[in-house]
């Protein structure tokens, strides 16, 4: 199933844009390199030891990556907040 995305820009019809799964991983190592950055800084912040830090962080980073990706697709199934639209009548 793919990730359905509805955009209207200024001047033009209703664009849609799907993500695939790949996407969605994609995503997930992107935002988890920002986030495993972020949890070595504050490790070695809070332990005083580099050493500690980096294990902490590649500990999480793998389990953190498949979280990501499953809470976005269980979420794809959750149809709350979802607006339904009728399929347009053409598309050129």
């Amino acid at each position: 199933m793919l990730l359905q995305k509805n955009f209207t820009k200024k001047g033009k019809k209703n664009i849609i844009y799907k993500d695939s799964h790949y996407r969605s991983f994609l995503k997930g190592i992107s935002w988890r390199i920002t986030g495993t950055i972020d949890t070595i800084v504050l490790s070695w912040i809070i332990t005083g030891e580099f050493k500690y830090a980096i294990s902490i962080g590649m500990t999480e980073v793998i389990t953190k990556i498949i979280l990501y990706y499953l809470h976005e697709r269980i979420w794809e199934k959750i149809k709350f907040g979802r607006k339904t639209e009728p399929p347009p009548e053409y598309q050129i």
